[in-house]
This record gives structure tokens, sequence and C-alpha cells, in this order.
């Protein structure tokens, strides 16, 4: 065999290890975007099975707004159904209605003493409160697992590896400024 096949042969072989290499990264950028949207999706349905506790708890007091109850059961449809098809864009949008929804249920149970002492109602509040904190949390999280996942298979050369293998960019979980101001809970309830 003479050098010069050899030398062929050990770039081959180097190029083909970095391809390797290249793809199992990409696999591994792809299913942590997987693993965070996973973890967002449990915290949205552990907070789509809240919701109708919560509107139940308002529904107990019979002058509560039922507009306000309504927007919230559509907003919680919403965000399921965006959920379920992983339409980040759509979910976006569905999580600022439904933020402004329980944001005007929190305002409106101000004019309720009844409700606000209510030991369910809140029990309901705390909980939905945390799962809130916690979505914020993992939505970072996704957005930075999607953000390094589509800036690696922009990257030469892992852009060619990636066209191969057909590795399509993913969709960051936005929202729009009205949507991102949080609805502070607390100060709603302040005595």
């Amino acid at each position: 065999m003479s050098l010069f096949l050899i030398v062929l042969l050990a770039i081959a072989l180097v190029v083909v290890i970095y391809g390797v290499m290249i793809y199992n990264a990409l696999v591994q950028a792809k299913h942590n975007v997987s693993k965070a949207w996973a973890n967002i999706d449990v915290l949205l349905k552990q907070r789509h099975d809240e919701l109708p506790k919560l509107v139940e708890t308002c529904k107990q007091y019979k002058e509560f707004e039922q507009t306000t109850l309504d927007k919230v059961i559509s907003a919680r449809s919403r965000v399921h159904e965006a959920r379920q098809k992983q339409d980040m864009g759509a979910l976006g949008q569905a999580e600022g209605a439904l933020r402004l929804g329980l944001g005007s249920i929190f305002a409106i149970a101000e004019a309720y003493p009844e409700l606000k002492a209510n030991e369910s109602f809140q029990t309901l509040l705390h909980r939905i409160s945390g799962l809130e904190n916690s979505i914020a949390d993992r939505r970072e999280f996704y957005n930075e697992s999607v953000n390094v996942y589509n800036v690696r298979i922009e990257q030469f050369p892992d852009a060619i590896i990636a066209g191969m293998f057909n590795h399509r960019s993913r969709d960051l979980l936005e929202f729009s400024a009205e949507e991102k101001r949080d609805v502070d809970l607390k100060q709603l309830f302040a005595a």
C-alpha cells in the first residue's frame, strides 16, 4: 500500500469520526430541546388541571363575573390545543390570554372578602402562582435549549450534517411585551 493511500484513508477516517461526533452532538441538542419541552408540558398540564377547580371555587359566589371566568376557560382550551400541537406561536398567545384572565380573576376576587378568605381559593392561588413561576423558569431553560440547538444546526460544519439528517430549527416560546408583564398576585391580595 502506498503512503498516499494510507494518508488518504487516515484523512477519510478522521472526517468520518468527526462527522459522527457532530451527528451525536446534534442528536443530544435535539433531545435536550425535547426534554425541556416535556418539562414545560408537565407544568402546563398541572396548571390545566388546577384551573377548573379555581373556576368552580369562584362560581360559588353567584355575583362573580362570569365573563372573566369564560375568558379563562377559553384561554385554557387554547393553551391545551397549542400544547398538544407543540405550536409555540399559538402557545405564546394563548398563555398571554390565560395569564391576563387569571390576573383579572385575582383582581376581581378582591371585591369578594368571603372568596379571598376561602381556604380552597387560597390553596389554588398559591398552587397556580407556584406553577406560573415554575413555567417561567422552564420556559427560560427551553428557550436556551432551542437556541443552542438552532445555533448548532446553522454553524459550519454542523450545518452540513444537520442538513443531511433533516435537522430543522425549532421555535422559541416567546410572549409579547404585554404578556411578559407579571401578574403580581401578592399585590392583588395585599390587605
